[in-house]
């Protein structure tokens, strides 16, 4: 039986315990309100609010406080918080708990966007150790106050030649997070190619604090195997649940030692296009319908939808989208050739990774002015 994977600030033993060591990744415009219920109706683990920036949260921008809804089921508030300044990043966790009520953060080091990274932030910014200690000390510290603990996700490096992940993961423990995840490809990679498993399992070897492994879950059987191959301590889920929030059972069906798995149909598939609707109409409305357009391509992968699928692409309201389901084949299975293939970006690995000038002259960092590198973040 696989453990439960316990998170605790420093100062605390009482941790936050996911009984299923499963975590949603949080992804920008995806992990909202309603998708975090939609995927935890289906199976136990940890969901991820999408990430968040410390500034936008110190100067009180509306937009963010926006994205920080909860539904009342969320027995773990959980948000993802980036930023590239120790003080704003100190800040910005005390607002999310004492106005938020959040009980656990993570920290984002592993954002590849070319216009993140070109101004020091995502992704590369590890490789000023410095700079990563006083983030990752001030964030720790401050949560800390309210016994919350905190955790950061990172990628193997910045290239082949830059590798960072196993000072991202003693520097995180000695400073006291209480969780890394590391997503086994460089900055370079992106999303393209395969994720290097044995990265983690050199990770889990190098550091005492619970290892998360991510990339390249697309089924549940993915799951298990890394951690039988790494020994790490749970993994978390991108992409592969996009448009198959259905993975989260499967991945507790899996966990227990069940071999049952979830093949929608496509009439069941519609029903939790549905549900979806519903639960994004609840926390933003009408408009919320129009958001769920990104999802459509993902939820019809590989089924016979036809000239469907570019209806369903530009639905407005519940009525049209309640017509469209009704006209699905209901009885069409499960498209099993799409089974443990990659979903949503891939793309190809970059040439070379844009960074600031002299960015390699030094590890230290605690110097340089970033605060460019905090507009326009999104996941990695």
């Amino acid at each position: 039986m696989t453990e439960p994977l316990r998170l605790h600030a420093p100062s605390r033993r009482d941790a936050v315990v996911v009984d299923l060591p499963v975590v949603l990744a949080p992804m920008a415009g995806v992990t909202n309100a309603a998708y975090r219920q939609l995927c935890r109706e289906q199976g136990a683990g940890l969901y991820v609010c999408e990430m968040i920036t410390s500034r936008g949260l110190v100067v009180d921008d509306p937009k963010t406080r926006t994205m920080l809804q909860f539904d009342p089921g969320e027995a773990t508030r959980s948000v993802q918080l980036y930023g590239v300044d120790a003080d704003a990043m100190a800040q910005a966790a005390r607002i999310l708990v004492t106005d938020f009520a959040v009980q656990h953060i993570d920290l984002n080091f592993g954002c590849p966007v070319p216009k993140v990274t070109r101004r020091g932030g995502g992704g590369v910014l590890p490789y000023k150790r410095e700079r990563l200690r006083a983030i990752i000390r001030a964030t720790v510290r401050a949560a800390d106050e309210f016994g919350v603990p905190v955790t950061i996700k990172t990628r193997i490096g910045i290239d082949d030649d830059h590798e960072t992940f196993l000072d991202a993961g003693r520097i995180a423990q000695e400073e006291g997070a209480a969780a890394i995840a590391l997503h086994g490809r460089t900055v370079q990679q992106a999303y393209s190619g395969e994720a290097d498993w044995s990265r983690i399992a050199e990770l889990k070897r190098a550091v005492d604090i619970p290892v998360l492994g991510n990339g390249d879950i697309w089924e549940a059987e993915d799951a298990l195997r890394m951690m039988a191959e790494t020994g790490c301590d749970g993994v978390v889920i991108g992409r592969g649940c996009l448009g198959r929030p259905w993975l989260f059972r499967d991945l507790a069906l899996a966990f227990a030692g069940e071999t049952d798995r979830r093949r929608p149909t496509l009439g069941e598939v519609g029903q939790m296009i549905l549900r979806h609707a519903e639960l994004l109409v609840g926390i933003m409305g009408p408009r919320g319908i129009v958001d769920l357009r990104k999802h459509m391509a993902w939820y019809f992968k590989g089924f016979p939808v036809g000239e469907l699928r570019r209806q369903f692409a530009m639905v407005s309201t519940m009525a049209e989208l309640e017509a469209l389901v009704a006209q699905l084949d209901a009885d069409a299975e499960f498209p099993v050739g799409e089974l443990g293939t990659p979903r949503g970006r891939q793309g190809s690995p970059r040439g070379k990774v844009v960074l600031p000038h002299g960015w390699y002259d030094d590890t230290c960092g605690t110097d340089l002015d970033l605060a460019e590198a905090e507009l326009d973040a999104s996941g990695g």
